[in-house]
């Protein structure tokens, strides 16, 4: 079916509907009150209506959409679908850094205290995020020397009482539930006070340390005294406040305001809890086609609250967002109350916003700044590399690769792609070598640029654009004279006229010099160049260790299991956790198979029948 019968064929209801290039692959997430009516406005006036639009509809070759019950569960889908694919024309916040958080698994017998970094929807308490990692890591470690509460992994409903304690019991760190003679409300009550000071009642938990450090002080034992002060410390740095000029102690609410850089976003959001500020985050959006503001806030609170573990009664913008009323309903999902988003026009709340605008618009100018310190730097390391190997034009994109494997095995090539001698990563690629068998770099690195300028050279011809059509100023390639002259006749085979310089290593495994026209170039380790090539070359390194790295955890994850009908993925995963050895799942009955979650009378005569065939 072409574009045009499925543009035909489209129904008049809610749903989420995916943009597709000419590789398969999706540019665009959009949701929509009507799908026929909205996505048949892009192939109209519309897909005129904007740069961005424009630029987007010119790459579509298919669509695929997805029915929904209404718009909230749309926007909901959305959101799920532009996390897991963050395709190019949508606006996405940045995932440059992730905050940790302090969970709290309230839904367990005997709670834990831990960091994580995800979110689930596992009944347990979420506290955060938190800008300072260090400041966690110490306060969970002040948690577990005040209140001697357990940080095993161990499933308690089934193994309490048949398990020999930990170190952490005989060391009197844990009060050790596993035994069986915990009594739980005593152990609730540790993780009670510990709950109170992560929202926000705190004067319990710092009152006992400073009884403790004073107490250590007197009886003379200042190195204790110490450590009391310095877990003060870490504890104050976790609740660090700042005191708003509002009288509502009930207040609840996150402030975001945005400014313009080049050709991003930053979001400040400031987190207002019982009339304080009690934190604060940043972020960055890539902005190339300079969305108007409602779009922008829209697609933050959509991309932020979907990961957050506390929804504020009132959030405050500077701009309504797009879909207003969707977007409320949905928060008001999420936090089980109402959820007002709120432009104020004039008061306390004005003057927040503008400070939170004023922050961003700082952070804005911080991060241009020293974004143009970088580029200025990484033009004059071009201009003298250009010098250095005689180049006709500055080298403003470079392409680097390089190749991983383990004894020939699971083979793989990287690409990745420096422009103005900063990395651009939507341009990296990786390569699963196909053509070739055994310890082959020669060969692996022929087949990697022969299907990289092949993509590129049809492209051209096609005249559908993606970054496989932009062909670099220099290559780059990991090896000696050897790979070098490979590469040369890969290009030239193909009537690619491209200069190949290959970087070359010590004895050390440090970079050492740069091969050109049969000649090498050594570098000098202070100088800009080679900053510059040592940083491309561990940055191609890297990118195809880790590749190779992934590859190889999933073939080591396959097993005997994989293989049997009726056994997938969960139930694997599932028999592997409650046996821990394939040999106790061979001999075990069928009815201690039964006890496994989500096995069933059909999986276990699956399961049994393959293992009795193997014995025969």
């Amino acid at each position: 079916m072409d574009l045009q019968e499925k543009l035909n064929g489209l129904p008049d209801k809610p749903g989420v509907y995916l943009m597709k290039d000419s590789s398969d692959t999706i540019i665009y997430v959009g949701k929509a009150k009507s799908l026929r009516k909205r996505v048949r406005q892009y192939f109209g006036s519309y897909g005129k209506s904007s740069r961005k639009v424009n630029s987007m509809v010119k790459h579509i070759r298919d669509l695929e959409y997805i029915i929904v019950e209404n718009e909230v569960e749309s926007l909901l889908l959305e959101q799920n679908l532009i996390k897991e694919k963050r395709p190019k024309y949508n606006i996405l916040l940045r995932d440059d850094k992730q905050y940790p958080y302090i969970k709290v698994t309230v839904q367990e017998t005997y709670p834990r205290v831990m960091k994580t970094r995800r979110i689930l929807k596992d009944g347990a308490k979420y506290f955060g995020p938190y800008p300072n990692a260090t400041a966690v890591n110490e306060a969970i470690d002040i948690f577990h020397n005040l209140y001697p509460i357990r940080n095993c992994k161990l499933n308690l409903e089934k193994n309490i009482g048949k398990v020999r304690p930990c170190l952490n019991y005989f060391i009197h760190r844990c009060v050790g539930p596993c035994l069986g003679n915990v009594d739980e409300k005593e152990y609730r009550k540790m993780i009670d006070e510990i709950l109170e000071f992560l929202e926000g009642r705190d004067e319990i938990l710092f009152g006992e340390l400073e009884k403790k450090m004073n107490k250590a002080s007197q009886n003379l034992e200042f190195e204790k005294a110490c450590e009391y002060r310095d877990a003060l410390q870490a504890l104050h740095v976790l609740t660090e406040k700042q005191v708003m000029a509002h009288a509502g102690k009930d207040l609840e609410q996150d402030v975001i305001g945005l400014a313009h850089g080049m050709n991003e976003i930053c979001i400040q959001i400031f987190f207002v809890r019982g009339g304080n500020i009690i934190g604060r985050e940043h972020f960055f959006l890539d902005n190339f086609y300079h969305e108007g503001e409602d779009e922008i806030i829209s697609s933050f609170i959509k991309q932020f609250y979907s990961g957050v573990a506390r929804i504020p009664k009132e959030i405050i913008v500077e701009d309504y967002p797009r879909d207003q009323e969707a977007i409320e309903i949905w928060l008001r999902s999420l936090r089980g109350t109402k959820v007002d988003i709120i432009k104020p026009q004039r008061g306390e709340k004005k003057e927040l916003l503008k400070l939170v605008k004023e922050n961003a618009l700082d952070m804005t100018t911080k991060y241009s700044n020293q974004y143009l310190r970088r580029q200025r730097n990484a033009i004059v390391a071009l201009e003298e590399l250009k010098d250095l190997l005689h180049l006709k034009e500055l080298p403003e994109r470079i392409e680097a690769y390089d190749i991983s494997n383990i004894s020939g095995v699971e083979s793989v090539g990287s690409m990745v792609v420096f422009e103005k001698g900063i990395s651009k990563k939507s341009d990296y690629r990786k390569f699963r070598i196909k053509s070739i068998i055994g310890p082959d770099d020669y060969g692996s690195m022929r087949e990697v640029l022969q299907r990289r300028f092949l993509r590129g050279l049809k492209e051209k011809e096609d005249e559908e654009f993606t970054s496989f059509s932009l062909f670099p100023d220099l290559l780059f390639i990991d090896g000696g004279k050897g790979q070098v002259n490979t590469v040369t006749m890969v290009l030239h085979e193909l009537g690619v006229d491209i200069p190949i310089a290959g970087l070359v290593k010590d004895d050390f495994h440090q970079t050492r010099g740069i091969i050109f026209n049969q000649k090498e170039y050594p570098l000098d380790v202070d100088s800009r160049i080679y900053k510059l090539v040592f940083q491309i070359q561990e940055e191609a390194h890297r990118f195809a260790i880790n590749y190779h790295r992934s590859l190889h955890k999933k073939s080591m994850f396959r097993s005997e299991l994989d293989n049997i009908p009726w056994i997938g993925p969960k139930r694997k995963q599932n028999l592997m956790k409650h046996f821990k050895s394939l040999d106790k799942i061979k001999s075990a009955s069928e009815e201690e198979l039964l006890e496994v979650k989500g096995m069933n009378q059909k999986a276990v005569q699956s399961l049994r029948n393959h293992f009795q065939r193997g014995e025969k």
